[in-house]
């Protein structure tokens, strides 16, 4: 798969990610209660996201962003999957998006 695919799922998604967050859509607000985390919180992660999206625009001017924006994204994957599993004891189906954002992520980290 082409980096610069890797680098447009990766800013599509947590671009989208950001907007429902920053919206408080209905099935946003519900899984933050689930995760038990206070609603303000919602929109730092909001914000972390689109820093992260952001950087990775920024990296076709300035290439080492890349690596920083992807290790970001994937630490907020990581805090993904402990709020779906460990927080909210969702069923493992609901982090198969999570852990595919991480896996990008990564890729984004190690290829140059």
């Amino acid at each position: 798969m082409s980096i610069v695919i890797v680098k447009m799922i990766l800013i599509c998604m947590f671009t989208f990610s950001a907007a429902i967050k920053w919206l408080r859509t209905g099935s946003m607000v519900q899984h933050w209660r689930q995760y038990r985390y206070p609603m303000w919180f919602m929109s730092v992660i909001a914000s972390l996201e689109l820093a992260g999206a952001a950087a990775i625009v920024a990296s076709w001017l300035i290439p080492q962003l890349a690596f920083y924006a992807a290790l970001l994204l994937a630490a907020l994957m990581l805090g993904a999957l402990h709020a779906h599993l460990v927080r909210a004891k969702h069923r493992p189906v609901m982090v198969i998006n999570a852990l595919f954002m991480l896996a990008l992520s990564v890729t984004l980290m190690v290829i140059k």
